[in-house]
């Protein structure tokens, strides 16, 4: 699938789960939302990879480091994110997501000696002043004293386990480790982790029969996980950390378009003003100026 394709899938699939995500919140503990959800997708995709004669059986050192993509990013950071669900709003929980740019940068130059172009983190500041202009209205109105504070510190944390899992996913597809198996396995040990913890803290396996719930759980196991983790993690071994990240920073935009939609958000000058510096920040990074990025062994 060419680039521009797994970017625009990416984003729109993404952008539209957090409106999931907040109606997964409520009657089933997060843990168990979680486990249930990568239960279904990490299933999905063991079976697509038995179907497809793809090898699963890696050696340990690569199966520790495919347990660790799935704890950093089919566990920790959703169960943390399901948490904050409570705390903050969807766009501000987006907002707060859109760092994962700055730390997939600093990650992979850190780990990968990946170097930190000007291109890349002049067009990173660009969209994230457009982030900021676009949900002025509610950063505006952060209450420090109040539940707030736990939401950011929530957000940021989730975040950092997201980043540390995609700097682990593109280390495995660097060691020929292809994309699909590692997502099932990876989801496979995400949904194990999360039941474990569920069951230590003793959150009860509940199940809400609501169309809102199962509507939601179908669509972020399925188009939110299998598909969207697919066409982002191809897209992270072929441009890099860095630049894979980006997309994340236009989550916030459908995020608010689904606003508009559901919940009457009103547009403002700074809300049209945002969108347009996160577009430009867009086409910044984006623009190619120098060697194409190595592509994965396989993938």
């Amino acid at each position: 699938m060419p680039g521009p394709l797994l970017y625009a899938v990416t984003v729109l699939i993404w952008g539209t789960t957090w409106y999931g995500i907040a109606l997964q919140v409520g009657t089933v503990p997060e843990t168990v939302s979680v486990a249930y959800r990568f239960a279904i997708a990490g299933g999905l995709l063991l079976a697509w990879c038995l179907a497809r004669g793809r090898r699963l059986a890696f050696g340990w050192r690569d199966q520790i480091f495919v347990a660790l993509q799935g704890l950093c990013l089919f566990c920790v950071n959703y169960v943390v994110f399901y948490i904050a669900a409570s705390y903050l709003t969807s766009g501000l929980l987006a907002v707060v997501f859109s760092t994962i740019v700055v730390m997939n940068m600093f990650g992979a130059a850190l780990i990968f000696g990946t170097p930190m172009r000007r291109r890349v983190v002049a067009g990173a500041g660009i969209g994230l002043t457009g982030m900021a202009l676009l949900f002025w209205p509610e950063l505006r109105g952060f209450d420090l004293s109040s539940d707030g504070v736990i939401g950011l510190g929530l957000s940021l944390f989730a975040t950092a386990f997201v980043s540390a899992g995609n700097l682990i996913s593109a280390r495995n597809q660097r060691a020929g480790l292809g994309v699909m198996e590692t997502n099932a396995l990876g989801m496979s040990y995400g949904a194990a982790f999360t039941a474990l913890f569920a069951l230590l803290n003793g959150d009860p396996f509940l199940f809400d029969t609501s169309i809102a719930y199962i509507g939601s759980l179908l669509y972020l196991a399925v188009p939110g996980s299998v598909i969207a983790f697919w066409c982002y993690l191809t897209l992270l071994g072929r441009i890099g950390a860095g630049r894979a990240a980006y997309a994340m920073v236009l989550f916030p935009v459908i995020a608010l378009g689904i606003s508009t939609l559901v919940e009457g958000f009103r547009w403002s000058p700074a809300a049209f003003a945002g969108v347009a510096l996160i577009l430009a920040g867009n086409v910044l990074v984006l623009t190619r100026t120098g060697a194409r990025a190595p592509a994965p062994s396989r993938g």
